[in-house]
């Protein structure tokens, strides 16, 4: 049995692109090179790495990572049964092991300690040492890291070490122009045109206040969600309250702004 069969992506994920990170990504994996993505929250970093994993017809491991993560969540422990112990693979070994793309979302909020663990894999050696087993793992021709954060949720606490960050090429992402993004939301929820670009015009009111009041602004999920709850017959003033400003914020003077924007587009 395929050890990674669970983790094959079998149906095109839907994606659309910005301008060349397909082919520079592509480029990227002919040459094994590990991966950063940067950019807000809910932009499409993760919908790019599984299109492109099924576009290459790789298993796709992705580990969400948080602050209570430790090194042997990512790399395997002995396990305790009836008749003795069991080593198991970590989502990171398994994908070294039989040739995956290990995805590790939101890597700042990993511990570092917990974080080193990738060092060796992402450099010329492409070693993982698993220390409990006494085995130094080599890595699989078609193993590939890619890692994703976002800036604005940077501090002097959270944040990649230099001896981290240079080993992987890095990625710039954004939201997309308006005219993509209306593309996107047409496609994901199946909302007219028109009422898509209205409710761009809203996420954007709201992507202007980030740093003043607001940490991020309304993300092209949201939008996506917003637009799901109208395809279910939620009027749209109602569905961008629901979906897109009440999520962002518990700030009345933010909420007001937004819910007159939404009034003045939407109503």
């Amino acid at each position: 049995m395929d050890p990674l069969h669970d983790w094959r992506i079998t149906a095109e994920p839907r994606y659309q692109p910005q301008g060349d990170e397909v082919a520079l990504f592509e480029a990227a994996w002919a040459a094994r090179l590990p991966v950063m993505l940067k950019g807000p929250t809910g932009c499409g970093k993760s919908r790019f790495v599984e299109h492109m994993a099924w576009k290459l017809g790789r298993p796709l491991v992705t580990v969400a990572c948080n602050e209570d993560m430790t090194a042997a969540d990512l790399v395997g422990r002995f396990l305790l049964e009836p008749d003795g112990t069991r080593w198991q693979d970590g989502p990171l070994t398994l994908a070294a092991r039989h040739g995956g793309i290990c995805y590790l979302d939101e890597v700042v909020e990993a511990r570092q300690d917990t974080v080193v663990v990738i060092h060796a894999l992402t450099d010329h050696r492409r070693q993982l040492p698993l220390d409990k087993k006494g085995e130094l793992l080599r890595a699989h021709p078609d193993f590939q890291l890619v890692i994703s954060y976002n800036p604005g949720y940077q501090s002097l606490v959270k944040d990649l070490k230099p001896s981290t960050r240079q080993r992987f090429c890095a990625f710039d992402f954004d939201y997309p122009a308006a005219a993509q993004e209306a593309a996107v939301l047409v496609a994901e929820t199946g909302v007219a045109a028109p009422l898509a670009a209205q409710l761009i015009e809203v996420a954007h009111a709201a992507r202007r206040l980030k740093g003043h009041g607001l940490a991020e602004g309304i993300s092209t999920r949201l939008l996506v969600n917003a637009g799901t709850l109208i395809q279910r017959g939620v009027a749209p003033a109602a569905a961008a309250r629901m979906a897109m400003v009440q999520p962002i914020t518990d700030d009345a003077d933010i909420r007001e702004s937004l819910e007159h924007a939404i009034d003045a587009l939407l109503a």
